[in-house]
């Protein structure tokens, strides 16, 4: 009997956005195997898929290229057993506090009648690469974490702004730099020493981020790029208003007013929106669906939460998901866009992702249709099919790096 063997190629180390090729070799001629994947996140929760497939003539499984019979999704799909991996327990976000070590996938071959495991080999995804340097930082009041990349700077640089529930979240920003820029992972509350529950969220603290940045050696200037999801999008586009060096701002699925805490700036206030409490909705699943709940910043009533984008000298990407149930984010982004048109500004793009959820991650993240949220106190749905969105966050990904570059003075060498 053949012995059957497992590879991940090209290796099974590589960064957390790469795709790899999954080959099984040594089955019996039309053999059908189950295939499963298994990781634990450095909250202890367990996230697992699976998928059906059929040798060829040879005894070879080619996940790249074969088709999944049935399981966690079927088709071509070379990174199924990575996207549509769904927590042991329901409702639960994939979490990665740690980005010194990799998030080790097991990818295991089962006999598909008896379901014993015949081989397995795990998949090491890093999130920096060799020679990159992770410095925390605590320059006055500023928190968080930078990333540079190796090899000989300076490098165009990117502030991170990650979405509510306070803490930091390394993982886009260490992925960003391994593809040449200096990137600041910034906590904004609930961090070190910053307020665990702010009454308000002050400017000119994201004022001093953005100052840190434009003057570290290892950034070239002149301006700099923001990259927002979520409740940051407000942040973000407020640091293109009112600062100055801003020059490539990054919107996923936010909104164009400001959204649960209010913004100060000198002695400009902006209030939050007023949530429509009575528009959410119980879907069948018994999560809340709270894409009604937030109202559209652009109507008389609500200005005062509008945030002046129209003072940007920035160029905007705004991405978003057609199925997005945490808010309207695409309407955000057309109203948005409205505003820039009609003040003569054309330095601006919107994409559009159908049936795409709410968090658009880094590629090859497990999917997350349902979390707790911060704001709402319980878990809520946020939306989108697994398939569609995990090619939505392989398209967006390019994007983002593309824009930053082209907009920030470099197609780069690096």
């Amino acid at each position: 009997m053949a012995q059957i063997r497992l590879k991940i190629l090209p290796g099974v180390r590589c960064l957390f956005d790469k795709l790899v090729q999954v080959k099984v070799e040594g089955l019996a001629p039309h053999k059908q195997v189950e295939l499963r994947s298994r990781l634990v996140d450095d909250k202890g929760v367990i996230f697992k898929a699976s998928a059906l497939y059929q040798a060829d003539e040879n005894g070879l499984v080619d996940v790249s290229s074969g088709l999944s019979l049935g399981g966690s999704y079927t088709g071509v799909e070379p990174m199924g057993l990575w996207w549509s991996m769904a927590p042991g327990t329901p409702h639960k976000k994939f979490v990665k506090k740690n980005v010194l070590t990799p998030t080790l996938v097991e990818i295991a071959v089962h006999n598909s009648g008896t379901g014993e495991m015949l081989v397995s080999e795990t998949n090491e995804r890093e999130y920096m690469m060799e020679g990159m340097r992770r410095i925390p930082v605590r320059e006055g009041r500023v928190r968080g974490v930078l990333f540079i990349p190796p090899g000989t700077g300076p490098f165009p640089g990117i502030i991170d702004l990650y979405t509510l529930g306070g803490g930091l979240n390394e993982q886009r920003a260490s992925l960003l730099a391994n593809k040449g820029f200096v990137v600041l992972a910034l906590a904004y509350y609930g961090y070190q020493d910053l307020p665990k529950n702010p009454k308000n969220l002050d400017l000119e603290y994201f004022e001093e981020a953005a100052n840190f940045v434009q003057k570290h050696p290892e950034v070239r200037g002149p301006g700099i790029g923001v990259v927002s999801m979520s409740h940051s999008v407000a942040l973000a586009l407020s640091m293109a208003s009112y600062f100055s060096g801003i020059t490539a701002t990054v919107c996923i699925n936010g909104c164009n007013g400001n959204t649960v805490i209010p913004l100060h700036y000198k002695d400009i206030v902006m209030p939050p929106l007023r949530p429509a409490i009575w528009k959410a909705r119980i879907r069948k699943s018994w999560l809340i669906d709270i894409h009604d709940v937030t109202p559209d910043p652009s109507l008389k009533k609500n200005r005062a939460s509008l945030i002046p984008i129209e003072k940007a000298d920035c160029h905007f990407l705004f991405a978003v998901s057609e199925d997005d149930r945490n808010w309207n984010s695409v309407l955000f982004a057309k109203r948005a866009a409205e505003i820039l048109k009609s003040h003569g500004k054309e330095s601006f793009q919107v994409v559009s992702y159908p049936k795409a959820g709410h968090f658009l991650e880094v590629p090859h993240m497990p999917f997350c249709p349902s979390s707790f949220h911060a704001a709402v106190g319980r878990a809520v749905a946020f939306g989108g099919e697994p398939k569609a969105h995990s090619a939505a966050q392989l398209d967006l990904w390019e994007r983002v790096q593309e824009f930053l570059k082209r907009h920030l003075n470099t197609m780069s060498t690096y």
